[in-house]
């Protein structure tokens, strides 16, 4: 049985994910659609809800920093 916590924050992550890769689909914008794939899958490879937390934390820095480029 998984952890509540894990749990609750994968789908949330998955959510927030759905959302993100929506907006990029819609705006014809890469980098939020491969965010926003990358923030739906990866929960199903994240055991723990520090790698959960942190492995998310990466990506939505990594697509700030994309975003800071200019892409």
């Amino acid at each position: 049985m998984p952890d509540p916590t894990w749990l609750f924050l994968s789908l949330t992550v998955g959510l927030v994910g759905a959302a993100l890769f929506g907006y990029g689909k819609k705006q014809g914008r890469l980098p939020q659609m491969a965010a926003g794939a990358a923030l739906m899958v990866y929960p199903y490879f994240a055991s723990t809800t520090t790698s959960l937390l942190l492995i998310g934390a990466a990506i939505v820095a990594g697509l700030w920093g994309l975003l800071q480029l200019g892409w």
